[in-house]
């Protein structure tokens, strides 16, 4: 997703899911998996983390529909996270942060593709 003011968001996703490497294995992790081990409280914050990546993509014009499908993701990975050990286990493997970051980057695409064409049509 780099591009200039959007790489905020996907440095956020990135520190969330995949931000380490189990030594080695390729299999990556981030702070959604770490914080979520303390019971309670763990997925509340991530969860909350994984707003912010929400809250940037209604600023930066995000469908209603594509902002409900990355809150639909951050609330399984979090509802789910939250069930001990088998949550533990779903954190490492869903990545809803990455998965938001990318939704987000190909509506902006797609996006961004339709004004250059619409500008290229004037």
């Amino acid at each position: 997703m780099p591009t200039g003011k959007r790489d905020d968001i996907d440095r956020m996703a990135r520190l969330l899911d995949t931000q380490f490497r189990l030594p080695g294995t390729k299999m990556r992790f981030g702070l959604d998996f770490l914080v979520g081990l303390v019971p309670g409280v763990g997925d509340a914050v991530t969860g909350g983390l994984g707003l912010w990546i929400v809250h940037r993509a209604r600023q930066e014009g995000a469908s209603v529909f594509l902002l409900f499908r990355m809150i639909w993701n951050l609330l399984v990975d979090t509802v789910l996270g939250a069930i001990p050990l088998v949550g533990d286990i779903f954190d490492f493997a869903f990545k809803a942060n990455r998965k938001n970051a990318a939704m987000l980057q190909r509506h902006l695409d797609k996006h961004e593709a339709k004004m250059a064409k619409a500008a290229q049509d004037a």
